[in-house]
């Protein structure tokens, strides 16, 4: 029996010499791309309307949304949030719904980071 393994081992010798163990590789999974959310001026959306939009869909205080809201009033624009692309998608289309419905022109956009 051992010299059936040693024939064994000597012919496994014969090819590259590679003897081993096959490994499942595991593709590294690569983080979603992210999308940032922003708020663009405009002449006509009370700044009241959109320290209320800051608040209630990006969770921020009163405070955080004014600070934001003068910096879109000054700048023009400002990044509102970072997120998932679905979930960057849904906030944009909240805040473009209720500013509708509110009869404001407030803007709100997405772009990749």
């Amino acid at each position: 029996m051992l010299a059936d393994f040693e024939m064994m081992a000597d012919h496994s010798n014969d090819d590259d010499g590679d003897v081993g163990v096959a490994l499942d590789v595991k593709p590294k999974t690569k983080r979603p791309p992210m999308y940032k959310v922003l708020i663009l001026n405009d002449d006509f959306t009370p700044m009241e309307f959109v320290v209320h939009v800051l608040e209630r869909f990006f969770g921020m205080s009163h405070a955080q949304s004014f600070e934001l809201m003068l910096t879109v009033h000054k700048k023009g624009v400002a990044v509102v949030g970072v997120f998932s692309h679905e979930i960057a998608e849904t906030k944009v289309a909240q805040v473009m719904d209720f500013a509708q419905r509110h009869q404001h022109p407030l803007q709100c956009t997405m772009e990749k980071e």
